[in-house]
């Protein structure tokens, strides 16, 4: 299971063993939309601020490195606001 894990978080480029390829980039496509709209309902102006392609690569990084596992929405808003002051530092 680390191993699908990782792939959505992209953590590895590597497929796990019995998955289709297409089906895990949607997984992937999927986390990085829910994280970035979570993330951007509480930073609404960061996005705007940072342009695209900026704020892709700051959210594929808070999806890849960050420590969150919490299934309630409020906590990753907590967990980036926290990834933001240890990148930062």
């Amino acid at each position: 299971m680390s191993a699908f894990f990782d792939y959505v978080r992209g953590r590895s480029d590597e497929l796990p063993a019995g998955y289709d390829e297409r089906g895990m980039r949607l997984y992937r496509h999927l986390v990085w939309l829910g994280a970035s709209q979570t993330i951007e309902a509480h930073h609404p102006d960061l996005r705007e601020q940072l342009g695209e392609e900026a704020w892709r690569g700051l959210i594929e990084a808070w999806v890849r490195d960050s420590t969150w596992d919490s299934p309630f929405v409020n906590d990753l808003a907590e967990d980036f606001a926290a990834f933001l002051a240890r990148t930062s530092a």
